[in-house]
């Protein structure tokens, strides 16, 4: 039998029927950072905003939902966040290549530039996101809305899509 990094990806996009289990999945996933976050990272009414001005890609299978990323067209360039993986399947690949499928989307759609940002005391995501092909475009400040436990920032990344 074939590892689940080597299976082909089952993907769609998500519909509002998702929405609590997009929430949980986000949870889970985000769960790392409670050490500067205070609280869950998502929930559903934050959702479905986010599905007003983009979309949830996701990965399923027989067990349900193991995967998400959402992307926000914003012109020709798109933001890409919210990159969660059932943490009982994380380690295998599946995060990038959900975030390779992500920027095929965005290129479909016409989109030339992919933009994220990433927490700096997130210290494994800049490596991750420069493995992709990212690169630091600078720093942006956490909304004084998020509650956290410590100083933290945004770092900036972005990425030219389509051919090399």
């Amino acid at each position: 039998m074939s590892s689940p990094a080597l299976r082909p990806l089952r993907l769609r996009i998500a519909t509002e029927a998702d929405i609590e289990a997009l929430v949980r999945l986000i949870n889970a996933a985000f769960l790392v950072e409670q050490f500067f976050i205070e609280g869950d990272r998502i929930h559903a009414e934050a959702v479905q905003q986010l599905m007003a001005t983009g979309e949830f890609l996701i990965s399923h299978d027989d067990d349900g939902i193991s995967a998400c990323v959402y992307i926000e067209p914003r012109g020709d360039r798109a933001y890409l966040g919210l990159l969660s993986v059932d943490p009982a399947r994380q380690r295998n690949g599946l995060g990038s290549r959900l975030v390779a499928a992500a920027e095929e989307r965005a290129c479909a759609l016409g989109i030339s530039c992919m933009e994220l940002r990433i927490v700096n005391l997130r210290q494994e995501l800049p490596e991750f996101y420069r493995h992709l092909g990212y690169v630091i475009t600078g720093a942006s400040p956490i909304s004084p809305d998020v509650k956290t436990k410590q100083p933290c920032h945004f770092i900036n990344m972005s990425k030219a899509l389509g051919p090399a």
